[in-house]
């Protein structure tokens, strides 16, 4: 009889560790010996409206996007601006339409895009009028003066009106106050709707229409 010691078991359970490993293989799963956390999912998406308020919205109205803050940046929302009844002239109406987009800037967010992060830094009260005689004929003159307001409010504002009927389509808008300074033309890029606190909307000063 041999006198070599026999080595029970260690075969049996390295071929069982190797089929599980085959196994998982065959399954699509890495087999791994150390235990790997994840940490807890996350519970909600910041920026993102997954549900509506149950807010229905005005029977008569002009769909629009106006721009919120969610964290350090700036984000588009869907909004329906109401429009007064009656013709208007092309500067009457782009002043109707920047008024009514600065009160949707100014209320309260809803419910939902509260939770899911959203505020604005535009004040209530707020007004807005066409252009001057001696103003080109886009220009948007508000009642607080843009120098006036704080960057994520000036940013707010520059970037719905740029991206409105508000404006002539080209990505700027002219705005001024209601003194005798003079209008400038604002532009919202890239730059502005991702760092607004910081990068205030670039500007020039424009002539006379």
């Amino acid at each position: 009889m041999n006198g070599r010691p026999r080595r029970v078991g260690r075969f049996p359970g390295l071929l069982g560790v190797t089929a599980l490993g085959v196994l998982l293989a065959g399954c699509g799963i890495r087999a791994t010996e150390v235990p790997t956390d994840f940490g807890p999912a996350p519970s909600r998406v910041r920026c993102s409206q997954t549900e509506t308020d149950g807010a229905s919205p005005p029977a008569q109205g002009l769909p629009a996007q106006v721009f919120l803050r969610c964290g350090s940046s700036l984000v588009a929302v869907d909004r329906t601006v109401r429009m007064p009844e009656g013709a208007a002239d092309s500067g009457q109406r782009r002043a109707q339409v920047a008024q009514g987009l600065l009160d949707q800037l100014s209320a309260s967010p809803t419910s939902a895009e509260k939770e899911a992060g959203y505020a604005t830094n535009v004040r209530g009260g707020m007004t807005v009028s066409g252009p001057r005689p001696g103003d080109p004929q886009d220009t948007l003159r508000l009642s607080t003066p843009p120098g006036s307001l704080t960057s994520y409010a000036l940013a707010q504002i520059v970037c719905t009106f740029s991206d409105s009927a508000a404006a002539e389509g080209d990505g700027s808008v002219v705005l001024g106050g209601q003194d005798d300074e003079r209008a400038r033309r604002y532009r919202c890029t890239d730059e502005v709707r991702a760092r607004p606190g910081s990068a205030e909307p670039p500007s020039t000063a424009v002539t006379g229409g």
